[in-house]
């Protein structure tokens, strides 16, 4: 049964499947609609103001900044300042087109370069790996590097649209002597602004960081492997293989939330109808919350820390405890003496990371399981204990395990991580091996379990993702709104105020398009960190280490193996993430975009005065309506989309894994139901509201 379990887990589970699971999960979170919704808007917002330069100009040059002016070319002339604006959005809406090309067409071959890894390391003798690997990850980061220069270029176009748009808004209230509501409304959107860039310069700080923890985490994961083979008694080869299985997992989850952490500053800092002063108390807020690498860094703990109490529990059986297989006769040693000393290494590795809620949770785990395995083994040697003792020992190792689960849920939406996944190549060739000696007792549970965390999770991001869409439309309906008030005035007619919420309106849309570019720049920049550890730490472990004979036949330098692995594959994970949203945005931008963008370059090299400008005005307002609503049908055909491809999903989980479980008592399943949602509601208020 095991055996068919583990088997159906790897055919359910392939890498294409983990590819597609991960986008499943990022869906509410990076998706191309994102990036391309609020360009028709700022198209026309772009129109707008060029009609507006054809008015009678003035100068704002009347309390210039004490060191000058940073971005403003002239500002002896208004008009002139609302042209520099609407050529630099033109210029930025290009380059992101055509930059957005090409990382699609990078992205392309980085699968043909992981086919590659994998090649080599499942066929390649140690030389062959040693020689040829590296120039397989230098290709993925030359990708890598490639891309991350490609999207900082247009990053930092629309950022200097942004500025431009800043310092002009910012000495128009001084030239103008602007009062009341409006100012206060124009200020906010500064200070709302300003204070998204300091996120932004915040992120890149954190990408520091994380390249210093995934190092650690690599670090730790070869101690906690090496730990276990010398605390390990023989004839205990199965438990073992089950916990290092979930050190490994611990580093994918590591990689899996540093990797989700690239959205987290843009979906939470750029919420369409947030108001103003919301969005900036909700800024300020994030940046004294507990740090977000540490989080995950605890929460990578999770898998292991379940491990313990599952070994633990094992020996649980209805209301008696197994006392004949706690004690290992011949090692005179008790079984739960190994998990113990896990736990003892788990809070060590804890204590050097800074305190926050997910920390103490951890440590208190790991605390109650250590007191109940030296509780075990104080009455393993004779065998028994009275049955008050008894029944409160089973009581709590039952709230451990529960406990652990909730944990292992909360971590899973924390990290962005699938719930189901296949054992690494190296340890599912070995295990397959052993199967003969010995088999895991709670493979049916844990399966169960995991069938449950993937419905929990599936059914919290399609919930995310329609509350997104949902937001997105209401957004869209309120900007027309604004839209067509700004083209009902007459050219002559529009006043300076007029002028400046029309600026307003384009540094907010702008604003939200330099974000998700900011989301690409980070997403190479974590491809181009994984592969520079894998070449620089995970390779020369792998070259140093011997193939010594050991109680385990998954020796150290398999496990490095598995860890080039992981590390290959969650690097070709992000690129192709990135790669299915640059191949969607360049084929809704060239059918719906990229006419207008071409329109309003026309439109910029007119004379205000001809009479095909105005006619041409009309062409642009026309095209961007047009250009709205198509991307407004294919996000919703995009959602209805989403929504089959996970059903799809959960039923063949159901069809070919859950199927074939032994049927489990009602209590069981309710437990597992109830630790599993309560990890995943325990969340940030109203992530989407």
């Amino acid at each position: 049964m095991d055996s068919q379990i583990t088997k159906i887990n790897q055919s359910l589970n392939t890498a294409e499947e983990m590819r597609k699971q991960t986008q499943y999960i990022m869906q509410p979170y990076a998706n191309w609609e994102e990036y391309l919704t609020p360009i028709p808007l700022s198209i026309a917002i772009m129109a707008e103001l060029a009609c507006l330069s054809s008015n009678s100009d003035f100068s704002i040059n009347k309390n210039p900044p004490k060191d000058g002016y940073k971005y403003i070319r002239h500002p002896d002339s208004f008009c002139a300042c609302l042209m520099q604006v609407c050529n630099s959005g033109w210029w930025a809406f290009n380059e992101a087109h055509k930059n957005m090309d090409q990382i699609r067409l990078h992205t392309l071959n980085v699968p043909t370069f992981m086919k590659n890894v994998v090649k080599i390391l499942f066929e390649g003798s140690n030389n062959i790996i040693q020689a040829h690997l590296p120039d397989q990850l230098e290709n993925i980061h030359v990708i890598a590097d490639e891309c991350l220069q490609l999207a900082n270029s247009t990053e930092r176009r629309f950022a200097d649209v942004i500025n431009i748009i800043q310092e002009l808004l910012e000495v128009c209230i001084k030239a103008r002597n602007l009062y009341g509501e409006e100012v206060e409304e124009i200020k906010k959107k500064l200070e709302e602004s300003k204070l998204r860039q300091d996120t932004s310069n915040e992120a890149v700080k954190r990408s520091q960081k994380v390249v210093k923890t995934m190092e650690e985490e690599l670090k730790e994961a070869r101690q906690s492997y090496k730990a276990a083979m010398n605390s390990l008694p023989g004839g205990w080869e199965m438990m073992a293989m089950d916990f290092i299985g979930a050190v490994t997992d611990s580093i994918s989850s590591v990689f899996n939330g540093l990797s989700a952490l690239v959205t987290q500053p843009v979906s939470k800092a750029c919420k369409a109808t947030t108001k103003i002063a919301d969005t900036v108390s909700q800024i300020k807020s994030e940046n004294t919350a507990a740090d977000p690498v540490d989080e995950i860094n605890v929460y990578s703990k999770s898998r292991e820390i379940l491990k313990c109490a599952e070994i633990i529990e094992q020996f649980v059986q209805e209301d008696k405890i197994n006392w004949d297989g706690l004690h290992d006769q011949k090692n005179n040693a008790t079984v739960t003496d190994f998990p113990a000393k896990q736990f003892e290494r788990i809070l060590t590795n804890l204590e050097k990371i800074p305190n926050c809620a997910s920390k103490h949770n951890a440590q208190s785990l790991c605390k109650n399981g250590i007191e109940i395995c030296q509780e075990l083994a104080k009455y393993a040697p004779a065998g028994e204990c009275d049955e008050a003792t008894t029944l409160s020992l089973i009581k709590r190792i039952q709230d451990l395990t529960k406990v652990a689960c909730t944990f292992d849920s909360r971590s899973k939406d924390v990290a962005k991580c699938p719930s189901l996944t296949p054992k690494l190549p190296m340890m599912y060739k070995e295990e397959a091996k052993m199967e003969k000696m010995t088999t895991s007792q709670k493979a049916s549970k844990n399966a169960r379990f995991r069938i449950e965390q993937t419905r929990v999770q599936m059914n919290k991001t399609r919930e995310l993702y329609d509350r997104s869409v949902e937001n997105m439309e209401k957004n869209q309906k309120e900007l027309t709104e604004i839209l067509i008030t700004m083209r009902n005035c007459k050219v002559k007619e529009i006043d300076f105020n007029t002028a400046i919420q029309m600026l307003v309106r384009g540094l907010d849309a702008m604003g939200k398009v330099k974000q998700q570019w900011e989301k690409m720049v980070h997403f190479f920049q974590m491809v181009s960190n994984i592969v520079k550890t894998s070449l620089h730490t995970s390779l020369k472990e792998f070259t140093t280490t011997s193939e010594k004979t050991q109680a385990l036949s998954y020796n150290e330098k398999l496990f490095s193996k598995d860890l080039l692995y992981s590390q290959a594959f969650q690097a070709t994970n992000v690129a192709s993430l990135v790669h299915m949203i640059s191949n969607t945005y360049t084929e809704v931008s060239s059918k719906h975009l990229m006419d207008s963008v071409s329109s309003l370059g026309m439109l910029l090299s007119m004379d205000r005065e001809s009479p095909g400008f105005m006619q041409k005005r009309s062409e642009l307002q026309d095209s961007c309506d047009m250009a709205q609503n198509a991307i407004l049908c294919l996000v919703l055909k995009n959602k209805n989309e989403f929504e089959r491809k996970t059903n799809s999903r959960l039923e063949k989980i159901d069809r070919e894994l859950l199927v074939i479980l032994p049927a489990a008592k009602p209590e069981e399943i309710q437990h597992i139901q109830e630790a599993t949602q309560s990890g995943f509601t325990e969340e940030e208020v109203s992530e989407y509201a």
